[in-house]
C-alpha cells in the first residue's frame, strides 16, 4: 500500500469484521519513530491462525486466496529497520478478556518509509462504513495530539446516526482542524 492510512483502514475493518465493539487506532510519532497500534475487543484469533497471519496467502476471505492487509504492514515496518508484532486472544479461550493487537514500528528517517497519507480521510472512511462499532483515534505527535472518539460522539448525537452525512463531513474536518493546528 502506498500509505500507511490505508494500511490502518485494512486492518481496522478486519477488526470490525471480527466483531469488535471498539478498535483503537494509536498513533505514536517522534521526531524518528511511527509506531502504530489497532487494538481491538473482537474475537481474537487462535494461536495457529496468529503463526501465520503475516503469510499472504492466509486469509480468511472467501471471495480470494489472499489477505495482504498485515503481510504488507508487517513488511512496510520491517523495510525501515523497524519491526512488527501481533498478539491475540480467542473468545473461545478468554471469554472476557479477548481481541487483537496489532504493533508496528517504523524508522521515518529510513528511505523506505511509507508516508502515513491522509488519516482523517481514512478514519473519516472507516466510521462512515461501520457506524455501529466505536472507534477510538489518538495521534500524539512531538508537538501535540490528534484524536475522535465515537463513543463521545455518540453521548453528544443521541440518536443521530454517526454515518449522517453532516456528522461525517463534521469528523473529518474536526480531524483536519486539529492537524492544522499543531503545524
Amino acid at each position: 500500500m502506498k500509505e500507511l492510512s490505508l494500511n490502518i483502514l485494512d486492518i481496522s475493518k478486519n477488526s470490525v469484521k471480527a466483531g469488535a465493539s471498539l478498535t483503537q487506532i494509536l498513533l505514536d510519532e517522534t521526531d524518528s519513530t511511527l509506531t502504530l497500534q489497532i487494538i481491538d475487543d473482537g474475537s481474537g484469533m487462535k494461536a495457529d491462525m496468529v503463526a501465520t497471519v503475516t503469510d499472504p496467502f492466509t486469509t480468511t476471505r472467501t471471495t480470494r486466496p489472499v489477505g495482504m492487509g498485515i503481510p504488507l504492514l508487517k513488511l512496510a515496518a520491517e523495510m525501515t529497520d523497524g519491526s512488527f508484532h501481533i498478539e491475540s486472544k480467542h473468545i473461545s479461550e478468554y471469554p472476557d478478556n479477548h481481541g487483537t493487537k496489532v504493533t508496528a514500528i517504523f524508522n521515518k528517517n529510513h528511505i523506505d518509509f511509507t508516508p502515513l497519507g491522509d488519516v482523517p480521510a481514512s478514519i473519516t472512511t472507516l466510521i462512515q462504513g461501520s457506524p455501529d462499532a466505536d472507534f477510538l483515534f489518538r495521534h500524539t505527535l512531538p508537538n501535540g495530539e490528534v484524536s475522535v472518539d465515537t463513543r463521545e460522539l455518540r453521548a453528544e448525537l443521541s440518536d443521530v446516526p454517526l454515518d449522517t452525512f453532516e456528522v461525517i463531513l463534521w469528523i473529518e474536518e474536526y480531524l483536519r482542524e486539529q492537524y492544522e493546528a499543531l503545524k
